[in-house]
């Protein structure tokens, strides 16, 4: 596996993890493990950002 690859797969674990300790699932019908490294990111700072108080 490149190191590329690798990279990308741990980041998305390490997000996923993160996601499911929120109680973060799915996004909409597509299982976290469907998603792209991308869509992760996104669902995890805008989860973040839900949950930040003002």
């Amino acid at each position: 596996m490149s190191q590329l690859r690798e990279a990308v797969f741990r980041r998305k674990e390490k997000l996923i993890q993160k996601l499911l300790a929120l109680g973060i699932y799915k996004k909409e019908e597509h299982h976290l493990y469907e998603l792209t490294l991308s869509e992760i990111e996104t669902e995890y700072l805008n989860e973040i950002k839900r949950k930040k108080p003002n």
